[in-house]
């Protein structure tokens, strides 16, 4: 991995840890790193719910980085509860796509630390429905 997916997991390795909030709600154990346009980096949390109502780590990163004045996604990291990366679920994709709809194809999803193996979105969402 080179510096800068090293300093994502790192971010998003910090905010990853399970924890049960309530007796209806899990959080914690997916977590995300977003690097934005301007390299900053956002992180969020997956919030499971009984009720489905829910929300995957990366929407939640994608969300912190729009409520904090950016668009425009470079490079996403999923760390699954075992450490490792993985691949953006069909919605985050979705939403991916619908906030860069003419820039998708440049962001970058690292799949495994260890070989540091990188796919665009383009390559993960080749047939977009619109």
């Amino acid at each position: 991995m080179d510096e800068k997916w090293q300093k994502m997991y790192s971010a998003a390795d910090t905010v990853r840890h399970s924890r049960r909030l309530s007796e209806y709600i899990e959080a914690g154990g997916v977590a995300a790193a977003v690097m934005a346009k301007s390299g900053r980096i956002y992180t969020g949390v997956c919030v499971d719910a009984a009720c489905s109502l829910g929300i995957c780590a990366e929407r939640n990163a994608i969300f912190n980085m729009i409520t904090n004045g950016e668009r425009e996604i470079e490079r996403v990291l999923a760390l699954m509860p075992d450490g490792k990366a993985g691949a953006p679920c069909g919605v985050c994709r979705e939403l991916m796509i619908q906030l860069m709809p003419e820039s998708f194809g440049k962001i970058e999803i690292l799949l495994d630390c260890e070989s540091g193996k990188t796919v665009s979105l383009k390559d993960l969402a080749p047939e977009w429905w619109i």
